[in-house]
């Protein structure tokens, strides 16, 4: 290996465990089991929601035990952008890359206004968005001091979110009953005019938001103390974790009351709770101070998400250069950190005068988001496939279990997803094909800036 590769592979500092891991791959995702999952009973009733989830559910379940092969014999900062890059040349890299890069940017501004939405309900005089700017000037800043630090304080509030879920549905229990969960459970909402299987499909993106970003978890490869065996026992048990939690978090709260008047809120479970314990018990105060946990700890892991990403894709020239410098002292990569906060910031403040499709720009952002991660799961699958074809001999220390078939499933349901998506948001799906479109451009402008990259033997085919 060169000097220039050397350099490459050292600049992050390889701290992190398999708790940490699984702290940063359940974190990543948690918030998705608080709040936007229940749009989808708008359009597809409980039952309905649950076909759609159960279908989502394979996706991310194939999609993971065939990505963790991709993230342990490639375990690069770059994650997807990695993968495609090596198996599909530079365009393909871009392709993933700019995928991801629109997940993980696109999905932190909505997260913070709910955070900032949370700590309004406790203290109305506070801003939203100014506690949203506040969220994101923390978190920054805490990712900035130095991985080992930011990973432990996401391990502790992805435990307590996670404790606060089980919490949540031990407390309600006792007001469940399947009929409630099934009443009118094939219809959606009454305002929402489609059959029941065009709800279905419609409610696809909401599902998606149980598990959006726990491939993130992959950005943090280089800085794993042991990617080869702690990157498998992470992702394994974090996908099942988040199935468990997405499943038990949905029929619990649908089956305590009226099921229609969580479907169109942000904050269903302690909406949930209410209809149980009622308005003044200290469960339900317990749970709005904790589900800001949940938020936190998916806010705080995709900020590790897209610093690591940008990182990645300066480093081998697809970005400025300016976005691969690394702090030196704390060997973090302060200037995408800081990048990416600005991206989401303008966001939030544009929330109030920017609409697309007649909705506020962050109610679409993460949709957006979505169409990012759709885009990315398809490349990563495509990946597999044609490393799997053309690198044989590649090291793989995990292999993804009945292959092809895992990863088939994957890719089949990802399209499946990516069509519904697009069907049902065809102004969004322009804009993100037009802010590709633009992107593309920079890309083809800046040949000389890749070329001009450290050679990554990580990137690079076994050949070359």
């Amino acid at each position: 290996m060169s000097s220039a590769s050397k350099q490459v592979a050292r600049e992050l500092k390889p701290v992190l465990g398999t708790f940490s891991l699984w702290g940063i791959a359940v974190g990543l995702v948690i918030s998705g089991e608080y709040f936007g999952w229940s749009y989808g009973w708008a359009s597809a009733g409980t039952l309905g929601f649950l076909v759609a989830t159960l279908f989502v559910a394979l996706m991310y379940t194939t999609f993971i035990f065939s990505f963790t092969e991709l993230s342990t014999s490639i375990p690069h900062a770059g994650g997807p952008f990695a993968y495609a890059r090596r198996a599909f040349g530079p365009t393909g890299g871009f392709i993933a890359g700019f995928a991801t890069l629109v997940e993980f940017v696109f999905a932190p501004p909505a997260i913070s206004l709910a955070i900032g939405a949370y700590l309004n309900v406790q203290y109305p005089s506070l801003d939203p968005k100014w506690a949203a700017v506040g969220a994101y000037v923390i978190f920054i800043a805490l990712n900035a001091v130095g991985v080992g630090i930011a990973a432990a304080f996401e391990l502790f509030v992805t435990i307590l979110a996670v404790i606060e879920l089980l919490v949540f549905a031990g407390v309600v229990a006792p007001g469940w009953s399947l009929a409630n969960f099934t009443a009118n459970g094939w219809a959606g909402s009454p305002d929402f005019s489609m059959g029941t299987w065009a709800g279905i499909f419609a409610s696809i993106p909401f599902a998606i938001w149980f598990f959006l970003a726990i491939e993130g978890a992959a950005m943090a490869a280089e800085e794993a103390k042991d990617p080869k065996r702690t990157i498998p026992i992470a992702y394994i048990t974090g996908i099942l974790t988040l199935v468990a939690l997405a499943f038990l978090v949905m029929v619990m709260a649908g089956g305590v009351g009226d099921w229609s008047k969580l479907s169109n809120i942000n904050d269903p479970l302690p909406q949930a709770m209410k209809m149980v314990v009622g308005e003044s018990s200290g469960w339900l105060h317990m749970l709005v101070w904790i589900g800001l946990f949940g938020l936190v700890a998916s806010f705080h892991g995709i900020v590790l998400g897209y610093s690591r990403q940008m990182f990645a894709l300066a480093r081998a020239g697809y970005l400025p250069a300016w976005f691969a410098k690394v702090h030196p002292r704390f060997r973090t990569p302060v200037n995408a950190l800081v990048g990416g906060g600005i991206v989401g910031i303008a966001a939030v403040f544009s929330d109030q005068w920017v609409t697309i499709g007649g909705l506020p720009l962050t109610a679409n952002i993460v949709t957006m988001a979505v169409l990012g991660a759709l885009v990315m799961y398809i490349m990563s699958m495509a990946s597999l496939f044609k490393l799997r074809a053309t690198e044989p001999k590649l090291d793989r220390p995990f292999r993804a279990p009945l292959y092809p078939l895992f990863p088939a499933i994957a890719i089949v349901c990802g399209l499946v997803c990516l069509a519904a998506v697009v069907y049902f948001n065809q102004l969004l799906s322009v804009i993100f094909l037009g802010f590709m479109a633009v992107c593309y451009l920079y890309f083809r402008l800046t040949v000389a800036q890749r070329d001009a990259a450290p050679h990554d033997a990580m990137l690079a085919a076994a050949a070359e």
